[in-house]
């Protein structure tokens, strides 16, 4: 049976007949949710669900509720095409839905449950999509992106490590760190295929020329030596006096991740925003490497936050956002352009990087951190009134 075969013959709900659907939907809604929630506890207008340390709870529900629901609906659509095996739709999907929604329930009631029923419950959902990804990816003898499947078994450890760390310190500060490294490698990884894939489709169509550079020797390059600037950075908390030497990695990684960007024609792209947002997200990288070096050089934790927030809303946010829109569009029937309202989406979320930024540099001014989560709060919530129709809804006939 082929694949849009098994998806047509699911009869019921159209938010189950595809893995981007449930996990776009209710991931965006949970972002929003989620930063709504802690913009409200900074002004002191709320209290944060359950008794997990602040901190850490702002990190676990955005690195293990929101990216993870992303990284699950597109892997969800993408791997079918990958390895040639059937999609998991229909009641499976529901499951998968459940045991995320498990997690959301269990974080909020984090003040009743055990230490260890809480970490299983909210383990289950990333612990079930690492098997399922698994297995398509082995037995569809997909080994090319078995690199795929390694990045969620980090993920995973990094969760595990998360709830350890929290128990003995109540802090996060290495397992944060690992989680967001690997969502980094993964958007290396995937957005190094699909941004000048992408790109070279527009061009070919709309403005014929200079085309991206094929993925080498050079590309190969780049994303090692950041996956070792990475775990340089991952360690500095407790390895100060490693500080000149990842800066060093980190800087040579903000010109090899800059000049990766430059190869792939971004100036021949400006008329679509669609592709144009996959371009700007992935620029977040370098600048993110450029400011990371400058912490770790000067050993200001301002220019560390700053960096952390820039790969976490600029890379890692922007992309999923990009990815979002496109795969909804694509896979809904509608054409692959952005109008002015998804166009809207990306500069709120460009908006909030930038702003958490200046915050980072400027911690007493509480209006521009309001201001960064009020506008992370609208992208999201935005591309739930604006997409989640598309999402609930059948496909348009071709």
């Amino acid at each position: 049976m082929a694949t849009m075969d098994r998806v047509r013959n699911w009869t019921g709900p159209a938010l189950f007949s595809y893995g981007f659907r449930p996990f776009f939907f209710f991931g965006a809604l949970y972002a929003a949710l989620a930063i709504m929630i802690w913009t409200l506890w900074l002004d002191g207008l709320a209290a944060l669900p359950g008794t997990f340390p602040p901190l850490a709870w702002h990190a676990h529900e955005l690195l293990f509720g929101y990216a993870i629901a992303v990284v699950a609906g597109f892997l969800l659509t993408a791997v079918p095409n990958w390895t040639g095996r059937l999609p998991v739709v229909g009641w499976p999907l529901v499951g998968l839905l459940c045991l995320w929604l498990a997690g959301r329930g269990a974080m909020a009631l984090a003040g009743t449950l055990h230490p260890l029923a809480l970490a299983l419950l909210t383990l289950a959902f990333p612990l079930a999509l690492l098997g399922l990804i698994a297995r398509e990816v082995i037995a569809g003898r997909n080994i090319r992106n078995i690199k795929v499947v390694a990045v969620l078994a980090v993920l995973c450890l990094a969760q595990v490590g998360l709830h350890v760390e929290v128990s003995r310190t109540g802090a996060s500060a290495f397992s944060a760190r690992l989680a967001l490294a690997a969502y980094l490698m993964l958007v290396m990884i995937v957005g190094g295929r699909i941004v000048p894939s992408f790109t070279t489709n527009w061009i070919k169509r709309a403005n014929p020329g200079r085309t991206p550079a094929p993925f080498n020797g050079f590309d190969k390059t780049a994303m090692s030596l950041a996956g070792v600037a990475l775990a340089c950075w991952i360690v500095l908390p407790a390895l100060a006096a490693a500080s000149p030497l990842a800066g060093v990695l980190l800087a040579l990684s903000a010109v090899l991740q800059a000049a990766r960007v430059a190869r792939w024609a971004p100036d021949r792209v400006w008329a679509e925003k669609l592709v144009v947002v996959l371009h700007v997200a992935y620029a977040f990288i370098p600048l993110g490497f450029a400011v990371a070096a400058a912490g770790a050089l000067m050993r200001d934790a301002a220019f560390d936050i700053a960096a952390i927030h820039l790969w976490a809303i600029g890379a890692v946010g922007l992309m999923t956002l990009a990815v979002m829109t496109r795969a909804t569009r694509g896979h809904t029937g509608r054409a692959l352009v952005a109008p002015p309202s998804t166009s809207a989406l990306y500069v709120l979320l460009a908006l909030a990087a930038i702003a958490r930024l200046i915050a980072a540099f400027a911690p007493h001014n509480a209006i521009v951190l309001t201001i960064a989560g009020i506008a992370w709060t609208l992208a999201f919530a935005g591309f739930a009134a604006l997409y989640g129709p598309m999402c609930l809804a059948r496909r348009r006939p071709d």
